[in-house]
């Protein structure tokens, strides 16, 4: 691999943004794959390497080609350092993903509650307008508290989260929805907001809980 080529590959990884590799397998020959930059066959192979999240062999106008996706981590904003949230962030965690738990009150959001697990104390909307939301990033609102969980669901609303959920019941869910179509979003925009969240698998128990969130965003992410 050229110097050149690495040095790209690095400081892509380091912006955290999704890239492919692609070597063509006759020459050995190189490229960092940018859309639009190569042919249509060709930016269509990649694209579907990233959504696949797996390299693939790609024969195209008679030459082989080798695509090797490099995708940054998911994150996956936790609002909420509750006993739900300690079983969810190790399935997170398990699944390759890093969790970030975010709640104002110190008392909950400690690190010898949550062992090697990134940990903020600032105001869930301060956060994310510090670290906005990707399209590869997640939320999840546990407190039951409106005055943590609507400015965090407002923040990933306006984002490309790909995965948007919210703890409660159907009625709690039903007065969120109200007070987050009050603040001017449509039905369609709430309808992102997966609430119960979790499929429905009966779960009592915070594990149980956290194997339906975390099933939930397998399923949206692989649909």
């Amino acid at each position: 691999m050229r110097l050149q080529i690495l040095e790209q590959l690095n400081a892509a990884r380091s912006r955290a943004e999704p890239i492919v590799l692609v070597t063509n397998l006759d020459s050995g020959e190189q490229l960092i794959w940018r859309e639009g930059a190569q042919s249509e066959s060709l930016d269509a192979a990649c694209r579907r390497a990233l959504d696949e999240e797996r390299p693939r062999r790609l024969e195209l106008e008679g030459r082989a080609y080798f695509l090797h996706p490099f995708l940054p981590s998911r994150r996956v904003v936790v609002v909420g350092a509750v006993h739900i949230a300690k079983a969810l962030v190790s399935l997170i965690v398990q699944g390759g993903d890093q969790p970030v738990v975010v709640d104002p009150r110190e008392a909950f959001a400690r690190s010898d509650r949550f062992p090697g697990i990134s940990l903020s104390t600032d105001w869930p909307d301060e956060y994310l307008e510090r670290a906005p939301l990707s399209a590869r990033d997640a939320l999840v609102t546990l407190t039951h508290d409106p005055k943590l969980d609507d400015p965090a669901l407002e923040s990933a609303l306006r984002s490309e989260a790909h995965y948007i959920g919210a703890l409660g019941s159907r009625k709690s869910h039903a007065d969120r929805r109200d007070r987050l179509r009050r603040r001017g979003f449509s039905e369609e925009s709430l309808d992102r907001i997966h609430g119960p969240v979790g499929l429905p698998i009966g779960g009592r128990s915070p594990f149980e809980i956290s194997v339906s969130i975390a099933a939930q965003m397998i399923e949206v992410r692989r649909r």
